[in-house]
């Protein structure tokens, strides 16, 4: 994995363990760091992709909020990182507006239905009030994480705002992407622009939403930084980004242990982490995600497939190649697993939950963060 020292972390590191490498976190933040000093933007991130709050004290160096999905994750930005605090979802009780209302500085409505609803809560809130309008403009791969997919729940199509009032109303939100280069980004700002455009005078700001893989190679970082510059310059906009998987792309690792080999037709391994309890996308999404000097199957002279401990009889990764038969006893690393991983996890079968861990690089010290045991499993039952 690029500019991740994986044997140093093998040998380091408990297993099962996500180590977060704090040497590629200061690479992903200073790139977006000059998104902003280049462009005027605002970046937030995006808690839903990455929480790891013990290394919030870094990232909020450069960052200048967070974006959260709910009152839980905004108490944690607002008590952890500090900065603006951003709230969105599909809908709300009238207690989560009641608190989010106290610990927010946006707050950003899916519907007018729970705008005018709870307008006797925020009007006088001082908090800046918003809109998530939906482009019916698809630039998604996979349905379940594409917004705009025929009849979404998610954002206000341009058809309700007729005859509406927009009274309150600071600001509109889109999001449209799932981990893409600045060109979806860019037909979907055109189409956003010729539908809503007339809304946006009058308004104080305009929220692109996340998605955005602006620290992956081959990002046209040049024309993002054109683009929020258009928007501030022609409607007098503050404009931000919400990215979560730009600021932990590259960064973080799962360390697992083989703990038996089995043959049925092929050789399977049984690792001690798994699909359904640490990395779910793998299933949802799907995706094969990369492990360290694996290849495909059949590239190499060993082909083995890699599977979790859980009852699940679909709790399996993939098929991989090896230069030696894998045995009990082996460490293998699962590349790129810092986002949607350690916020996605379940104590299914009362799995153990991987250690968190960061890895300092200029040092090469190792630090657990986090462990879990049984009574993290038990708090949450009753």
């Amino acid at each position: 994995m690029t500019g991740i020292n994986v044997d140093r972390i093998l040998a380091l590191a408990p297993s099962p363990a996500y180590v977060v490498d704090l040497g590629q976190l200061r690479r992903n933040l200073s790139i977006l760091n000059d998104v902003q000093q280049r462009s005027g933007a605002k970046i937030l991130m995006a808690m839903k992709a990455f929480s790891m709050w013990s290394v919030f004290p870094l990232i909020r160096q450069t960052m200048h909020g967070v974006c959260a999905s709910s009152p839980w994750e905004a108490r944690l930005g607002r008590e952890e990182f500090g900065g603006e605090v951003h709230s969105f979802a599909a809908a709300f009780k009238e207690s989560d507006v009641q608190e989010l209302l106290s610990i927010s500085d946006h707050l950003v409505f899916n519907s007018f239905n729970q705008l005018e609803r709870f307008r006797p809560l925020w009007e006088k809130s001082g908090v800046s009030i918003g809109l998530r309008v939906n482009l019916d403009h698809s630039e998604g791969h996979t349905e379940i994480y594409d917004p705009c997919a025929p009849m979404s729940r998610l954002g206000i199509p341009r058809a309700e705002f007729e005859g509406r009032s927009l009274a309150g109303v600071d600001g509109l939100h889109f999001h449209t992407l799932c981990e893409q280069l600045f060109e979806p980004l860019e037909r979907t700002a055109t189409v956003f622009e010729e539908k809503f455009g007339q809304f946006l005078p009058g308004m104080k700001w305009l929220n692109l939403g996340g998605g955005h893989h602006i620290t992956r190679e081959g990002y046209d970082i040049d024309a993002l930084v054109e683009l929020v510059k258009y928007f501030k310059g022609k409607y007098g906009l503050e404009v931000y980004l919400e990215p979560g998987e730009a600021i932990a792309i590259g960064t973080g690792v799962l360390v697992s242990e083989v703990l038996d080999v089995v043959h049925n037709q092929m050789d399977i391994a049984i690792l001690d982490v798994s699909a359904t309890c640490h990395m779910p996308d793998c299933l949802e999404m799907p995706y094969r995600p990369a492990i360290t000097g694996g290849g495909e199957p059949g590239e190499k002279p060993y082909t083995c497939r890699i599977g979790g401990p859980s009852c699940l009889a679909g709790d399996v990764l993939g098929d991989w190649s090896f230069e030696q038969p894998l045995k009990a006893g082996d460490r293998l690393c699962f590349e790129d697993m810092a986002h949607y991983t350690m916020v996605k996890t379940t104590f299914f079968n009362g799995i153990q939950h991987p250690a968190i861990c960061t890895y300092e690089p200029d040092t090469g010290t190792l630090e657990v963060k986090r462990r879990f045991g049984y009574q993290d499993f038990k708090a949450k039952l009753s």
